[in-house]
């Protein structure tokens, strides 16, 4: 094969299908919208849902009861193995000191959890610690103050 002989592989390249423009053209009277019926009309469509008039699913079943997802708390999770990796001996560890070092993002709660070793001793100053976390800090000579 030679670079000036390059094309498009057989059937990649295919004719726009233009219709309503007349009889002669294979796609005219109905322009592919069969015969009469809602949806051969002007400005004829349906809702989502729609089932052709019989009682649609979301109103046949019922709808009751709580749920308590728009109610949801979401935690930002560090782990105590990346706080070790980013802050120095004696350093306070506060949600603002977290964002500052990139361990989280925006305002929502922060969430302690003991996965990794602590080697350094630390203040902590945030409200959610797990019970791991806690034993791993209390254990490195750490303080909490949340």
């Amino acid at each position: 094969m030679h670079d000036f002989n390059l094309h498009a592989p057989e059937g990649a390249n295919k004719k726009k299908r233009i219709i309503g423009r007349g009889q002669g053209s294979g796609r005219g009277t109905t322009a592919g919208k069969g015969n009469k019926g809602q949806k051969s009309r002007s400005g004829g469509k349906t809702y989502v849902g729609f089932e052709g008039g019989q009682m649609p699913l979301y109103r046949r079943l019922a709808h009751r009861g709580f749920s308590n997802y728009p109610f949801k708390k979401t935690y930002q999770v560090v782990n105590l193995g990346e706080i070790d990796k980013r802050f120095d001996s004696g350093d306070t560890v506060d949600e603002a000191s977290l964002l500052k070092s990139g361990l989280v993002k925006g305002a929502s709660p922060v969430k302690i959890l003991g996965d990794g070793d602590l080697t350094k001793k630390l203040s902590f100053k945030i409200a959610h610690i797990s019970a791991s976390a806690k034993e791993k800090i209390l254990k490195a000579e750490g303080t909490i103050d949340g």
